[in-house]
Order: C-alpha cells, then sequence, then structure tokens
C-alpha cells in the first residue's frame, strides 16, 4: 500500500488546510487511511490551534476506516482520501472506480457485515454519495467539537 499525499493547503496564506493522499496498491489501506487522518487532525491542532474533541479523532478514524474498507472491497482501483477542515467540521471525502452506489441497508441485526455506511450514517452529521465521472465520491462531514451526539 502506498500513501501518496496529493496536497495540502496552507492556513497561513487563507487557504483551508487540507489533505489530499492516493491509497494505491496492496496492504494496509485502512490502518494507513485512518493513521493519515489523525496525523492530519493532530497538525491542525498543533499548527493552527484548531480545537479537536476527542470524539472527533474517534469518529473521523471509524469514518475514514468505513469509507477506505468500503472502497477497498467494493471498487477497482486506487481510492483517494481527501480531508478539508470546513468550519468547525471535518470533510472526509472518500474516491474510488466504482460507479455503483452505496445504499444502507435496512436495520437488521442479524446481518453479519455490511453495516459500513449504517455506521457512518449514524456517527458523521452529514452524508453525500455523488457520482463522478470514473467512479463516485463519498463525502461525510463530522464535527470536531462536540462530544457526544451527532
Amino acid at each position: 500500500m502506498e500513501a501518496v499525499p496529493a496536497g495540502e493547503g496552507d492556513p497561513a496564506s487563507g487557504i483551508p488546510r487540507r489533505a489530499s493522499y492516493v491509497l494505491d496498491g496492496d496492504g494496509a489501506w485502512i490502518a494507513e487511511a485512518r493513521r493519515l487522518a489523525a496525523a492530519f487532525l493532530t497538525r491542525a491542532q498543533a499548527e493552527d490551534a484548531l480545537p479537536v474533541s476527542a470524539r472527533a479523532m474517534e469518529v473521523t478514524q471509524l469514518v475514514v476506516s468505513e469509507l477506505v474498507t468500503n472502497a477497498r472491497k467494493y471498487a477497482p482501483g486506487p481510492v483517494r482520501l481527501d480531508l478539508r477542515i470546513a468550519g468547525d467540521a471535518l470533510e472526509v471525502m472518500v474516491r474510488d472506480g466504482s460507479t455503483a452506489l452505496p445504499v444502507a441497508g435496512a436495520a437488521n441485526p442479524d446481518r453479519v457485515g455490511r453495516h459500513g455506511l449504517e455506521i457512518v450514517l449514524a456517527v458523521a452529521r452529514g452524508v453525500d454519495v455523488q457520482p463522478e465521472p470514473t467512479g463516485k465520491r463519498i463525502t461525510a462531514l463530522i464535527s470536531l467539537t462536540e462530544t457526544g451526539g451527532r
């Protein structure tokens, strides 16, 4: 697995803090994506004095894990992870090469697996799924300062 930085904003110049990574090849995509997201928020805290609650750090890693897991499991080719600070929230965007749009399953406690999108919908402030010319983009909005709930 190779995480290739694809760009980062410069808060000093007024450009919002953002980072993009291309996750390609074989290996530990999911763990690497979680690590990259945590490092991104840690840098934003340290360098920009951005308030990030412990819950936001945990939710971000969970959302990244679920979205990257789904992309790795169901889509061909590389996955792009984009992180962007948007006011008091973090936008987590995952792009993949599948044109099939995900649909959350009906609640079923007997179902094993396939709960990823349900989890993301439960913990994120909002979720948007959009088709793109070469696949799709899923964006989850995560509150940075809330300590509980959505």
